[in-house]
C-alpha cells in the first residue's frame, strides 16, 4: 500500500511540474495575485493582506511589477518594473523607479534576488504556478555572521548568516 501512495505522489508531482514547465514566463503569469503575508521575527508573528501584480506595459521587455500591502485598512503600493536584461539567460532587473536596480534571476518560473541594504541581506523568492504563486523574503544582518571552518592543510572557512525575519505568502491568481 505504501508503494501505491508513493507512486501516486510521484505521478502527481511530475504532472504538476510538467504543467508548470510548459508555461512561459512572464506572459502565462500575468495577473493579480492575492493572499495573506505572514511576517515572523523575534517580536512574533503578524499577518497582513498582500497583492502582487505582474502585467505587461507598452514597452517591450518591461513589465509592471507591483507589491501591495494592506495594513489597518491602508493600502501601500510599491510600483516597480521588471525589465528583461537577457531573458534567454533568465537575467532580469527589478527597477524600483527611484534609482535602485536589483539583479534578478529567473530559473524554472521562479525569480530569485539577493541584495544588501543598511547591513541587512535580503533574499527574495517568487515561485509562479498556473493559478498561484509563493512569495518569500528572508532577512539576515551581515554584521551577525558566524565564521566556522575546517582546520589543517586544506582549511576551509565558512560564513553563515542567521535568519532573523521571514515573510511568506501563498498568493492566489484572481
Amino acid at each position: 500500500m505504501k508503494s501505491l501512495w508513493l507512486f501516486m505522489f510521484l505521478v502527481a508531482s511530475f504532472s504538476t511540474k510538467a504543467q508548470t514547465d510548459s508555461l512561459q514566463f512572464p506572459q502565462d503569469f500575468y495577473g493579480i495575485y492575492k493572499g495573506d503575508l505572514q511576517i515572523v521575527n523575534a517580536r512574533g508573528r503578524q499577518t497582513i493582506q498582500m497583492e502582487f501584480h505582474l502585467n505587461k506595459t507598452d514597452s517591450i521587455g518591461k513589465y509592471q511589477y507591483m507589491l501591495v500591502y494592506i495594513m489597518n485598512g491602508e493600502r501601500q503600493e510599491r510600483k516597480y518594473n521588471l525589465i528583461e536584461k537577457d531573458a534567454s539567460k533568465g537575467n532580469y532587473i527589478v527597477d524600483e523607479n527611484n534609482g535602485i536596480l536589483l539583479d534578478a534571476k529567473l530559473i524554472d518560473n521562479t525569480i530569485y534576488s539577493m541584495f544588501e541594504v543598511q547591513d541587512n541581506i535580503l533574499t527574495t523568492t517568487e515561485r509562479f504556478y498556473k493559478d498561484a504563486m509563493d512569495f518569500e523574503i528572508t532577512v539576515t544582518n551581515r554584521t551577525q555572521k558566524v565564521i566556522t571552518g575546517t582546520k589543517g592543510e586544506d582549511a576551509t572557512e565558512v560564513i553563515s548568516y542567521p535568519i532573523f525575519a521571514v515573510q511568506k505568502a501563498r498568493l492566489i491568481k484572481q
